[in-house]
């Protein structure tokens, strides 16, 4: 009764879709957050007749075969790097990218991690810093005795200091690129990590070809879309049941069998 072992792969694998859509739905209200999307794909199958093998002793060919299916796996769990909404925070270091890009944020390790949550704040040395006090990079200083900051699209940070009329450039914020972003592998908090699969790093100005814009006072929002994963939801838990049925008649099967005697 093969049924029993492919219909388990199937509970399992609409298991894992129901995990991946509940943490989408968790994370609604992260800011940045990209989606997850279940990618599944057959098993081996076992050639009961191989395809394309002889018939006879003239040499006709088998048009088809027969193959029986062994159930189904998760392939990989693909993040969808979809712009989400922009929305305003009026907070002087929220900043939203606008098109392609991420920050790039130190670790205590000293190593590089990536992300689109633009939340930062000032830490007691006046540097730009995430919710978690890591420096983003490159480090930018902002002067104690500064009265307003301005960030331009490209990335300026523009200082104005009290009793100065022109503005003080401080600092230049950069985007980082990859040629294949789903590549990256999350590490939670929001940050991303460069990986075989995602390339190297690419660096570059705010609003130049292949990078986005900066705006201040804004933060991206998540990209989920509640109506379309609660619409997965279902899809998945209806395909649950109908491979758990598909066990309880195979169960029933066999118990017919048993009752011969």
């Amino acid at each position: 009764m093969r049924s029993l072992s492919i219909a388990a792969t199937g509970m399992i694998a609409q298991q894992r879709n129901v995990e991946v859509v509940s943490n989408n739905l968790a994370n609604m209200n992260t800011t940045a957050y990209m989606r997850r999307r279940t990618e599944f794909h057959d098993l081996l199958y076992q050639n009961l007749r191989r395809v394309g093998s002889t018939s006879s002793d003239a040499g006709t060919i088998v048009p088809s075969g027969v193959q029986i299916g062994l159930g189904v796996k998760l392939s990989a769990v693909y993040r969808i790097h979809e712009q989400g909404n922009l929305n305003s925070t009026d907070n002087t270091f929220d900043l939203a990218v606008q098109g392609k890009g991420f920050f790039e944020i130190q670790l205590p390790t000293g190593e590089s991690a990536y992300t689109r949550d633009g939340t930062f704040q000032l830490n007691a040395d006046g540097e730009i810093v995430t919710h978690d006090g890591f420096t983003l990079q490159p480090g930018i200083t902002v002067p104690s005795n500064s009265i307003d900051v301005t960030i331009n699209s490209s990335g300026e940070v523009l200082v104005k200091i009290d009793g100065q009329v022109k503005l003080q450039n401080v600092g230049q914020i950069q985007l980082t690129t990859f040629a294949n972003e789903p590549g990256l592998q999350a590490m939670g908090d929001n940050l991303l990590q460069e990986t075989p699969a995602s390339g190297s790093p690419t660096t570059g100005k705010p609003g130049s070809a292949g990078f986005g814009t900066i705006l201040q006072g804004f933060l991206e929002t998540s990209n989920v879309n509640a109506v379309e994963e609660i619409a997965n939801l279902i899809s998945a838990q209806r395909a649950y049941e109908m491979n758990s049925k598909v066990i309880k008649t195979a169960d029933e099967m066999m118990g017919t069998l048993t009752g011969l005697r």
